[in-house]
């Protein structure tokens, strides 16, 4: 894919200019301007289709700043899912035994309203320098217990394709690391970041190579995007994606019914729904763990297991991700169980042998 120029959106007067903030109040947004990185471009705007009321579209909603990000309720933390508890060194966190987050970029290509490390990204943060890469990279290889290596961050793919190279070829270098895995929003947000120069790089890896693309509506899939995963899926990577379960933006089980088959016609197995975090300014992106059971329950069943993704929870503090589903089976006081069918009927398991069976 070739580079074509964006338009980049990165202040709140930019998007007024750009019409994309409507009857907007500039003292209403001069505070939050300052707290949190404000980055659209012309690939998110174009996949904006209310241009009437872009905060209230699918797409607009998860980009467009809102002032009802300065509403911080009581318990909202800057790190929700206990990062920094788990960050031996500089750029690494170290939740699970057998992997690793490897930060290796505090910038994204655009920034979300509801990301969950929104006060540790963007312009201005503090960057992984050569230094710190050396001493991560470095913890990765004195750990042998680690089999798999998560690059995140910000994002990893506005890396330059010569950095990622070489942080690629050092994880190849080391054998205990089995599987690498990239988490990215660039295939969406940004797709002609995905040049045939960035793909000819992710083609060396030696170990599997995963891209894990953030994605939450069926309307962000442009042609450009299609086109940006068939070029990864021909540098070798298998796709997987990732959501977050958003008020306004895919709280309905025909958005997600919708977003999960065109993903798997697409090559790309949905891998994680995720219950929003505990972020600062994201109540109102925040819906209850009851809504999302019941999406779930109405797409179990009705939708291709291949289509599924897991319902997660990321416990605040860093207690890790737990699935939270709705449970079918229910266990009773003599050891058998009651299981609940898509339809809500119950079922004895075993079955109940009654007389004359058998």
């Amino acid at each position: 894919m070739s580079v074509a120029r964006q338009t980049r959106y990165k202040s709140v007067s930019d998007l007024e200019q750009a019409g994309l903030l409507p009857g907007a109040c500039s003292h209403d947004y001069a505070d939050l301007g300052a707290r949190y990185a404000i980055g659209v471009n012309s690939q998110v705007v174009g996949t904006i289709a209310d241009p009437v009321c872009p905060l209230q579209d699918p797409v607009g909603r998860q980009y467009l700043p809102s002032p009802e990000e300065l509403q911080r309720a009581p318990e909202e933390l800057r790190d929700p899912t206990g990062d920094e508890a788990h960050s031996p060194v500089t750029g690494i966190v170290h939740r699970y035994p057998d992997r690793v987050l490897l930060k290796i970029s505090n910038i994204c290509a655009v920034y979300c309203r509801y990301c969950f490390r929104r006060e540790m990204v963007g312009p201005g943060q503090e960057t992984l320098t050569d230094a710190d890469l050396e001493k991560a990279l470095a913890y990765i290889e004195a750990t042998p217990a680690i089999w798999e290596v998560i690059l995140t961050g910000g994002d990893p793919l506005v890396l330059s394709a010569r950095r990622l190279e070489s942080i690629l070829d050092r994880l190849n270098r080391i054998a205990h690391v089995q599987v690498v895995r990239i988490h990215s929003r660039v295939p969406v947000a940004d797709p002609q970041r995905i040049t045939k120069t960035l793909c000819s790089v992710l083609k060396t890896s030696a170990k599997p190579l995963y891209v894990v693309i953030h994605i939450n509506h069926p309307q962000e899939i442009t042609e450009s995007v299609v086109e940006a995963l068939r070029e990864l899926r021909a540098s070798g990577c298998s796709l997987l994606s990732q959501s977050v379960l958003l008020k306004g933006v895919n709280d309905d089980a025909r958005v997600l019914d919708s977003l999960f088959r065109a993903l798997i016609g697409l090559h790309v197995k949905p891998y994680y729904l995720h219950h929003p975090d505990l972020a600062p300014g994201t109540g109102h992106f925040r819906v209850d763990i009851e809504t999302g059971r019941a999406i779930m329950r109405a797409l179990q069943g009705r939708l291709s297991g291949i289509c599924l993704p897991r319902y997660v929870l990321d416990i605040p503090g860093g207690f890790g991700k737990v699935p939270i589903e709705h449970c079918y089976a229910a266990v009773q006081e003599d050891g058998d169980y009651l299981v609940e069918d898509i339809d809500g009927r119950v079922h004895a398991y075993p079955p109940r042998v009654r007389a004359g069976d058998g």
